[in-house]
């Protein structure tokens, strides 16, 4: 498994995958790497003769300084982690901000035609900006065939749908399933900060879920909506941020139902001070 701090090194490395007419999938990662990521990882490589991981904390995307500092940065257990799939089609590039931006350290700033200011974007501003931004500068270093994105993140995966669009690159964007621990906590880099109280009670998110999807069947949007926030209210340790149920494709909250359209449950929630996101396709 090759590793490459310098996107130079990449590039150069790239150039000779390229003039063999192999395909190139990125799964783009912040560290802290997990199954979830691994998933990723074992996608992108059935589809792609070489698949670049990157491993990144992007400063960009961060509106909370302390969540920054905080964020967890275990490069050597994540290649250690990689090198567990024994497979010579890896490679690793984990660079310095310096390396990925040219000149300052800075947002973009985009229009995803309103996707970037429901939800995630109501409570984490300039976030989506420096999402799409550190995303395209991977893009141009990479230049991948194929790009690889958790289904958790779907507001995410959703933007970068969009960057794509707008940017015009060709480049095909893949969603992949949520991947979840036993007791249905969806697998995050975050879960390793929660206390043992607060992991033993995150379970309760994917089980609001489940049950929403359950009474989606029969109830209106509002009414499921005002049960999931007084099932949290009454949690002791789990603070519900927000409870959404939004189109799919446009990520607006639901007005009333219509079967030509896929809507999602979406939601946020603090245990303690980790951030944990999360949702579950309705129909």
């Amino acid at each position: 498994m090759r590793v490459y701090k310098l996107k130079q090194d990449l590039q150069a490395h790239l150039e000779n995958v390229l003039k063999k007419q192999n395909t190139i999938g990125l799964v783009p990662t912040m560290g802290a790497l997990h199954q979830g990521h691994l998933s990723l990882v074992n996608t992108a490589l059935i589809d792609n003769e070489v698949v670049v991981v990157s491993i990144f904390v992007n400063p960009t995307q961060f509106n909370n300084q302390n969540d920054l500092r905080n964020y967890p940065r275990t490069l050597d257990s994540d290649l250690k982690l990689l090198a567990t799939l024994k497979n010579s089609k890896v490679i690793v590039y984990a660079p310095e901000a310096s390396d990925v931006y040219q000149g300052k350290i800075i947002s973009q700033s985009f229009g995803f035609d309103g996707l970037e200011h429901e939800m995630e974007g109501e409570f984490r501003e300039g976030h989506f900006n420096g999402v799409a931004t550190v995303v395209k500068n991977l893009f141009e270093i990479v230049k991948p065939h194929k790009a690889y994105f958790g289904e958790k993140d779907f507001q995410q995966l959703q933007i970068v749908r969009k960057l794509v669009e707008i940017s015009g690159f060709n480049i095909t964007i893949i969603g992949c399933p949520i991947l979840r621990e036993s007791d249905g906590l969806a697998m995050s880099s975050r879960n390793g900060r929660l206390t043992q109280e607060h992991r033993k009670a995150s379970p309760f998110i994917y089980e609001m879920l489940k049950a929403a999807k359950v009474k989606f069947g029969t109830k209106s949007a509002n009414e499921v909506s005002e049960w999931v926030k007084n099932e949290f209210a009454n949690h002791k340790l789990l603070a519900l941020e927000y409870f959404t149920i939004a189109n799919e494709t446009t990520l607006k909250p639901i007005k009333r139902k219509n079967k030509q359209n896929k809507y999602r449950a979406f939601i946020a929630v603090f245990a303690g001070d980790v951030r944990l996101i999360d949702n579950i396709e309705l129909n």
